[in-house]
């Protein structure tokens, strides 16, 4: 029988105890695929078209098992999360005691005015896009990057680009491709975005805008038939364009270029 050194011993036993080494390199992350079409599923869940490869649904919603982009509104909060949001109010940007709103939305801006405040968002971000990774997400869609235009003054650009650069390590630390939501003409990439998804670029003349940042790597969403069909004219052959109900219901309008 051969004695093999006490030393030589323990240190097996703890090779052994301890199991395989975990890797320290980035986890890799898988990008937006180009030549298929996209679906825009935020209103509730729908049966996926065959020639559909890339789908963006709400956080709470399953996968739809293509290449499936996490919704996760960053800046912003939900109307239906008021409750979360109250017991975090020192997160929430105020005036005279009382939220700023994006009226369209009806939703509260969030406090990015320090690095404090943006990391403390970041990390309930995190949690989120932590549990995007874990249901099989390949990405998320950080929403209203451009909050600030909307907070009579009280936010910038600077402190929504800063505290971006925070979410899209939060996304590309759990694996996912981040995409950039808003800002036409500023190039998300500076910041680490891997894509963008752009609402009603057709309408707004934009779409060149986001693909000068990403080339072929932008998702175009339509609410309107004429700005629809200009989109696809001009950049069906290059992007995915769809056209959805602005409630992007699961029973709402849904075309492809």
């Amino acid at each position: 029988m051969v004695r093999l050194p006490a030393l030589v011993v323990a240190l097996l036993s703890i090779v052994l105890l301890a199991g395989p080494a975990a890797s320290d390199g980035p986890l890799e992350i898988e990008p937006l695929p180009v030549g298929t079409h996209a679906d825009y599923q935020l209103g509730g869940v729908r049966p996926v078209p065959a020639s559909v490869g890339i789908v963006v649904r709400d956080r709470r919603a399953e996968p739809a098992g293509r290449y499936d982009v996490c919704y996760v509104n960053a800046f912003q909060t939900q109307p239906g999360e008021r409750r979360f949001w109250r017991e975090r109010r020192h997160l929430v940007l105020r005036e005279g005691g009382r939220p700023v709103t994006d009226e369209a939305w009806g939703e509260w801006l969030l406090d990015l005015r320090t690095p404090a405040k943006r990391r403390a968002l970041a990390r309930v971000v995190g949690r989120w896009v932590d549990r995007c990774a874990k249901d099989g997400y390949e990405a998320v869609e950080y929403d209203n990057l451009d909050s600030f235009t909307r907070s009579r003054g009280l936010l910038r650009r600077r402190q929504a680009l800063a505290y971006a650069r925070l979410v899209v390590a939060e996304a590309h630390e759990a694996g996912l491709a981040a995409a950039q939501k808003n800002l036409a003409g500023y190039d998300g990439t500076k910041v680490g975005f891997d894509f963008a998804v752009a609402e009603e670029c057709g309408r707004y003349r934009e779409c060149g805008a986001y693909a000068a940042a990403y080339g072929r790597r932008v998702v175009a969403v339509e609410y309107r038939k004429q700005d629809f069909r200009r989109a696809c004219r001009h950049w069906g052959v290059r992007l995915p364009v769809v056209l959805r109900d602005l409630a992007v219901s699961p029973t709402g309008v849904r075309r492809f270029c």
